[in-house]
């Protein structure tokens, strides 16, 4: 095993964290789970494989790897999804790495694609994002922002990219994505509010349109026939959902704090 601990988010994934967690159980000793209050089959599954699972409240996307970060015994941290899956070809790369010594970077990216319901593996063209999952815990943490899951690395931290590619299955069902990301918007809001962002009301009108062409056509959704025009509606609700509630916050404290007559 690899002198790496591996460490998960989770909240509600008994139909998906089994898959994610037998896909690099081998690579590690130290697999963390924390969960934010399943009321499913999540942390059962998760220990049955060998998971340590911890409870700790929702405090956001940030502080909870944070949280998850200091529950891990080694240096070297891998940080995946409950809705990812490291394919052999990628396992056997992060494998490689160690196999003489210590890895040659500080931090590694790893590209992340979605997979739609019924798909096996990525789209040729499928979206996907590059965001470092594999890094020293002394060289770079986990970003404290409530909605923004990214790992901030020392500015002398040396960065390379893997190869393979990590199964995103984050769509169960149009349902399920548009629920997610109405929280998400929630949070979002709240966010700008503790942040005192004010973002410009005009835009209420064209955040929605132009939300969708990104998706549909900068993030290739396109090319995936009418799911993919379905998920790019979706994602461009979400967006609008953001400042729809950033302006409605701004109107009712303005409501609120202007003069009674």
């Amino acid at each position: 095993m690899l002198p790496v601990s591996v460490f998960i988010i989770a909240r509600n994934e008994a139909d998906r964290i089994g898959d994610t967690i037998r896909a690099v159980r081998h690579l590690t000793d130290d697999l963390v789970v924390v969960d934010s209050g399943s009321t499913d089959a999540t942390r059962d599954i998760a220990a049955s494989l060998g998971a340590r699972v911890i409870e700790n409240a929702w405090p956001g996307y940030g502080p909870q790897k944070r949280f998850a970060e200091e529950q891990c015994r080694h240096v070297w941290l891998l940080n995946l999804d409950a809705d990812e899956v490291v394919p052999a070809t990628l396992a056997a790369e992060i494998e490689s790495l160690f196999g003489n010594g210590e890895p040659g970077a500080d931090a590694y990216r790893l590209r992340i694609a979605e997979i739609f319901p019924g798909e096996t593996a990525p789209h040729r063209f499928a979206y996907a994002l590059s965001p470092v999952r594999l890094y020293r815990r002394d060289r770079g943490r986990y970003s404290p922002s409530p909605v923004h899951d990214r790992v901030d690395l020392q500015p002398d931290a040396k960065v390379m990219r893997l190869e393979g590619t990590v199964h995103h299955r984050s769509v169960r069902s149009l349902g399920d994505q548009l629920d997610k990301l109405n929280r998400y918007s929630d949070q979002q809001a709240a966010d700008l509010a503790a942040r005192r962002v004010e973002i410009p009301t005009w835009r209420v009108f064209f955040e929605l349109p132009a939300a969708f062409l990104k998706a549909y056509f900068g993030r290739r959704h396109v090319l995936r026939g009418t799911y993919g025009f379905l998920t790019a509606m979706n994602y461009a609700i979400s967006r609008h959902l953001r400042l729809a509630k950033h302006f409605e916050r701004r109107f009712l404290e303005k409501r609120a704090d202007s003069p009674k007559s």
